[in-house]
């Protein structure tokens, strides 16, 4: 499916070629003072092996880091790819404009001062956008920290950060600069490669999208990590991601994770609708794992790195200690990883090697006394063993074993079982390094602690099974025209009638239009129209409000269930009006609507819900009176296919009342997911509706049945337009 704008309107792929692929670079606002940002990014194209032209420009210097100086853009020999601008942000848009006509490609805008300094500063970042467009060039930053590239033919550091990055298969953007710096570091530490590194700052032009478009098809990126404050533009995001992400890993931190965002609304499925949620469901959507921080995103991108997803979630823990390999096994659990029981076959294997006191089972542990050769001995037979299909080695280091002869025999025997993923933990100070090196270069990730292992263990396996149910996924179904034709009338009823929010038959009729089973029902303006109706749907019926000053009915009186007769059906009715006039003084009581009641069934709730920035979403839940309360639901952009529609049933807490309960058979799920995805596909093809609640969806062995709706339209702007209730 596509979403969002059209491939057509974005720059082409490789359109950033001259900024992480320059022949010539130039640095305006080099210095020939040490410390400085302008020196700095000087200094580092130098010293990291730039392969090629470096031209500072500073209009009082001949020479800057041993390279001749330049007074201005206009004045150096060839024309650069690139032009890294790091002067007062005063100059910015007088040299920007010097480099457009210069023929300069793109600009990497250092310099602090514009947007994020308030309303002067985004004139000026606009002014910037103008240059940048008139001549045809493409702009990082500005308020950035540069890029890096660490492949060895191209060894460029146009950045102020010192350190460079080991050689790897990473590209990693971050919004952060500041943040930026400290990956940098972080990645130098602990080995872990980075092919290209940019540092999007503002992004008026430049975007975590415009990046994942470049990296798609570059073979020397193989994981792509992201550090982001916002999407600019979630659904085109979706698109390129979902794309992406079935070849290639795309690890998030997303900032802001508090509930600030979250909105007042009048529905169940808006007001569950914080930002947060529209992030998770971007995320899962797109089939992009999501980290809870820096460092557990380099725990993720360390296996990413070297290794394949597990072919399932059966694994084994093995080391020589007890504790360590405890923490393991629950750490693992906690991520739904299985602890598998060994085969008596390998479990035979093992006995004779080790001392009874060792524990020859599922964490394995070896003992203190366990040497390289019986770490090579028990994961090769670990490995070997049917059951398993991946596994976590973990060493402690006693007295008299050398953790470099232990990470060898770890590395050598993963290499013997490339399909079987494995993870080490080193838990001792003593030749680290040494050890993480030798296991690195055997394609092993090394980590200092249990938990670290089990969250990349568990990120690989999450990654894995979203692969393969993402490449199973079926078309969406097709309706007939007249499914939105008779929604649109309805809607262009309540429209004429200045109504936003449509009668509960109204809104049952929109969702049975598009294929979503409704229970039988009419409305009746007296007792005696009430009989009538409930005579001929058969009792018992539920009775319930129809007033455009309601919104939820049962906490007002309006709703009464489990009526049998004509008499009872009389005092209903009355006594339903009477309470909604004392508890809504005013309100206006278009009828009463008459209901079939159903058999008691399973509940759950089915909603849509717009936002400014990602649009319609579809929303399912355990239904009932506390679903507020309960939060237990899951979000999806619209529209979505059936393998999104599983997901989010299955990521649910309370799942498992789908299944059999007490005695009842399981609820048909592809039938739930088929509902799912018809109201995904209401929601984008009525953007006039802004919230949507199915409360409850009664699900039972015979599949669902809405019982209620209640449809809010988006209110009318000055001009005519409809707008987001966002």
């Amino acid at each position: 499916m596509t979403l969002g704008a059209s491939a057509s309107s974005y720059p082409p792929v490789g359109s950033l070629d001259p900024i992480l692929k320059p022949q010539h670079i130039a640095v305006i606002g080099a210095s020939r003072t040490p410390n400085t940002i302008g020196h700095r990014i000087v200094s580092n194209l130098v010293r990291h092996g730039f392969s090629g032209a470096v031209y500072p420009v500073n209009p009082k210097a001949t020479a800057v880091y041993a390279l001749p100086a330049w007074p201005s853009i206009v004045e150096v020999p060839h024309t650069p790819d690139v032009a890294v601008i790091a002067v007062p942000k005063e100059r910015v848009l007088e040299v920007a404009e010097e480099s457009g006509r210069r023929g300069v490609r793109a600009l990497v805008v250092i310099s602090a001062g514009f947007r994020e300094v308030g309303a002067e500063g985004l004139e000026r970042e606009r002014a910037l956008m103008e240059i940048v467009r008139r001549h045809g060039m493409r702009l990082v930053g500005p308020n950035c920290m540069g890029m890096i590239n660490t492949d060895p033919a191209i060894s460029m550091n146009a950045t102020f950060a010192s350190p460079m990055p080991p050689l790897g298969r990473a590209g990693f953007v971050s919004q952060s600069g500041a943040l930026g710096v400290s990956v940098l570091d972080y990645a130098t530490e602990f080995g872990i490669g980075i092919a290209q590194f940019v540092s999007m700052g503002n992004k008026p032009d430049v975007s975590g999208n415009d990046l994942l478009l470049q990296w798609e098809h570059d073979p020397q990126i193989g994981v792509i990590l992201m550090y982001v404050e916002n999407f600019g533009n979630p659904r085109r995001f979706l698109e390129i991601a979902s794309r992406i992400t079935r070849s290639k890993p795309i690890i998030v931190v997303k900032a802001g994770r508090s509930a600030v965002g979250a909105r007042a609304a009048s529905s169940h499925t808006g007001a569950l609708a914080a930002s947060e949620s529209s992030v998770d469901a971007l995320l899962q959507q797109a089939g992009v794992l999501r980290a809870g921080s820096i460092e557990e995103l380099f725990d993720m991108a360390m296996a990413f790195s070297v290794l394949q997803p597990p072919r399932s979630r059966r694994s084994a823990v093995i080391g020589n200690s007890g504790g360590p390999g405890v923490l393991a096994a629950d750490a693992l659990e906690e991520r739904g990883l299985d602890l598998v029981e060994f085969t008596p076959f390998t479990v035979a294997r093992l006995r004779p090697l080790f001392p009874a006191e060792a524990s020859i089972r599922n964490p394995l542990d070896m003992i203190a006394s366990a040497n390289p050769a019986g770490y090579r001995i028990a994961l090769d037979a670990v490995l070997a063993d049917e059951r398993v299909d991946a596994a976590v080695a973990i060493f402690t280091p006693p007295l008299g074993v050398d953790s470099s002869e232990v990470a060898n025999a770890i590395g050598s025997v993963a290499q013997a079982h490339p399909e079987k993923p494995v993870l080490a933990v080193l838990m001792g100070r003593e030749r680290l390094p040494e050890a993480k090196h030798e296991l690195q270069r055997a394609g092993v990730p090394a980590y200092i602690f249990p938990e670290s292992a089990a969250r990349a263990l568990g990120a690989l396996a999450r990654y894995g099974e979203m692969s393969a149910r993402r490449a199973t996924s079926a078309e969406l179904p097709s309706l007939p025209p007249a499914a939105r034709m008779c929604s649109e009338e309805i809607i262009a009823r309540a429209r004429r009638e200045n109504r936003v929010k449509l009668t509960e038959r109204e809104a049952l009729a929109v969702i049975e239009a598009y294929g979503v089973p409704t229970i039988g029902s009419a409305i009746a303006t007296s007792p005696d129209e009430a009989v009538r109706i409930a005579d001929f749907i058969g009792y018992p019926v539920v009775l319930k409000i129809v007033s455009q000053q309601v919104v939820h009915k049962s906490d007002v009186g309006g709703v009464r269930l489990g009526i049998g007769d004509a008499a009872a059906v009389r005092n209903a009715y009355e006594s339903i009006v009477t309470r909604v006039h004392d508890a809504v003084p005013g309100a206006r009581v278009d009828g009463v609507l008459v209901q079939r009641q159903s058999a008691p069934g399973r509940e759950l709730i089915v909603g849509i819900t717009r936002s400014a920035d990602f649009g319609a979403m579809v929303m399912v839940g355990l239904g009932g009176t506390y679903v507020e309360v309960l939060r237990d639901v899951a979000f999806r952009i619209a529209p979505i296919g059936l393998a999104d529609a599983r997901e989010m049933l299955l990521s649910l807490r309370g799942a498992a009342i789908l299944g059999a309960v007490r005695g009842e058979a399981a609820v048909p799920v592809e039938r739930i997911q088929d509902i799912l995805v018809r109201v995904g596909l209401l929601a984008n093809a009525h953007p006039d509706i802004a919230e949507l609640d199915i409360n409850p969806l009664s699900v039972d062995p015979d599949g669902g049945i809405a019982l209620d709706a209640r449809v809010m339209l988006a209110p009318v702007a000055p001009s005519g337009d409809y707008t987001s209730r966002a």
